[in-house]
């Protein structure tokens, strides 16, 4: 196979890991991210002795990236330091019950039925029904990179493919097994982590539980921006050419084909294939607007909606909270009306759920003695159109301030000694996000039946996609994995054009 001339736009983390693929396959890379530094949305932001991941807090299926430096020949544990994380998560219900997720099983169990008997043995068939998911999942969406339901079909048989639930939502899955409310928001919210509703993505997404409470989670030593820094080292080793505050402008085409890309500086550089950690629509909308039928169809954008955009507030707490944990989640009161709000009405939640990340409780370098790093993030719907964020800026904050403080934050803002702010303009502005999403596009069963755009253009030769806006979806393991399988898709396609030519 004659080895190309690749170009990838955008350095978060599909466009990395395409790129270690592809150069460990022997092609010559290039790599244009538009910021002063890689990323993306999985970035640093330090002040005041301070340390906070921006985007990524959480890691599951390590396997991902131990998979990744294997293609290239090298081990991930000499690139960086994963550690598992106990308890996963503590979380805050608003009645006062509070429940610890626990990867130690007879641990959660216990817990489990202090709060709610009937659904001890109910939950263990629930997390065997969420393996079962996992495991076939390994066979296909984790595999290969797929297009469709009849990609799908060829990797599974019937009965296998009546096993996905294909007919139920994840939240109808979950009431299946478990009937008290507590357990069940918990369960359900395992689906933002690719930033979905659960009673709109489909039931196959239950799998999420196990990859939590199966697998575990866990943390980088030193902030998950590590994890970049692993990858960019390995890239220098590959001979990868990185290019950072290098915007793209347009991709250049000639007779239906991907030829290059041009430079914001007027430079343009060739390549036999491109590849865009960009969105696939702002791609179609911003970087080949001049080619007719790149432009995105009404149909498209309705199919692939962006996921949720987020509210972070960075903040650097004078004091240490001792009944939180590395991670904690403060839920609403009505799930069923959040969610509706958030993906159905399109406005901020009234009440919503609100995640702490506290590194320094696992990582106390990250802050100054005596004090934390709370990185605060609550999920808030993308924007569409002209809207701008500026309407909430500050009564949100004071939404979120309220509810952090009558769940056990007592005086919280007394002890703000830095603050950042990062709105769903600054993640749309930054990352070029549609509407400001995290998770590329979201998940939607009558929608897209979960599946995401297609990772090969169909409107372009040698041009493709990575991240979340591309199977197999959001989050760091989805979206690291979008880039090895787009890196197999481009193999794939070389050797059927070499076996056609030969």
């Amino acid at each position: 196979m004659k080895k190309k001339d690749i170009a990838v736009i955008g350095g978060g983390l599909g466009g990395l890991s395409a790129s270690i693929r592809l150069a460990a396959d022997g092609h010559q890379v290039t790599l244009f991210e538009q910021n002063e530094r890689l990323g993306g949305k999985c970035n640093i932001r330090e002040g005041k002795g301070y340390t906070f991941d921006t985007g990524p807090s959480i890691l599951t299926m390590p396997w991902v990236l131990e998979q990744l430096f294997e293609s290239a020949g090298r081990n991930v544990n000499d690139y960086m330091t994963i550690e598992r994380v106990e308890p996963q998560w503590r979380t805050f219900f608003e009645d006062g019950v509070t429940l610890d997720v626990k990867g130690d099983l007879p641990a959660m169990l216990k817990d489990i039925e202090e709060l709610s008997p009937q659904d001890a043995a109910p939950f263990l068939e629930y997390l065997s029904y969420s393996a079962k998911m996992y495991d076939l999942c390994k066979k296909s969406f984790y595999k290969k990179s797929l297009s469709g339901v009849n990609d799908l079909r060829n990797l599974h048989n019937f009965k296998e493919l009546m096993a996905l639930d294909p007919f139920k939502n994840l939240d109808a899955g979950t009431k299946k097994f478990i009937q008290d409310p507590h357990l069940r928001q918990l369960i359900n919210f395992f689906v933002m982590y690719v930033g979905s509703s659960p009673y709109l993505a489909p039931a196959v997404l239950s799998q999420l539980a196990y990859v939590q409470m199966g697998l575990g989670i866990f943390y980088v030593k030193g902030g998950m921006y590590k994890i970049i820094q692993g990858m960019e080292r390995l890239l220098q080793e590959l001979g990868v050419e990185i290019q950072t505050n290098a915007k793209v402008e347009r991709i250049v085409y000639k007779d239906g084909e991907a030829r290059g890309v041009e430079l914001a500086d007027g430079k343009t550089v060739h390549a036999d294939v491109i590849v865009s950690n960009l969105e696939a629509i702002p791609t179609y909308q911003h970087l080949l607007s001049e080619l007719p039928q790149a432009e995105p169809t009404e149909k498209m954008v309705k199919k692939y909606e962006p996921s949720v955009s987020g509210l972070v507030l960075l903040l650097g707490i004078n004091r240490t909270y001792d009944h939180l944990r590395h991670h904690n989640f403060f839920f609403s009161k009505d799930p069923e009306l959040e969610f509706k709000q958030i993906f159905e009405d399109k406005k901020p939640a009234d009440d919503p759920t609100v995640y702490i990340g506290i590194s320094s409780k696992s990582d106390p370098e990250q802050a100054p003695d005596g004090k934390e790093n709370h990185f605060v993030l609550t999920h808030v719907p993308p924007l569409f159109g002209e809207e701008n964020w500026e309407l909430y800026r500050e009564s949100y904050r004071e939404t979120v301030l309220k509810k952090l403080e009558r769940n056990g934050l007592e005086d919280i803002r007394d002890y703000i000694e830095f603050e950042y702010t990062f709105t769903p303009d600054d993640l749309k502005s930054l990352y070029g996000s549609t509407g400001g999403s995290i998770y590329g596009t979201v998940a939607d069963r009558k929608k897209n039946g979960g599946f995401k755009v297609p990772s090969r253009s169909d409107r372009l030769a040698n041009l493709y996609f990575v991240g979340g806006s591309t199977h197999p979806g959001g989050g760091v393991p989805m979206v690291t994995l979008s880039g090895q399988l787009t890196a197999d898709l481009i193999a794939e396609d070389m050797r059927s054009t070499s076996k056609h030519i030969g």
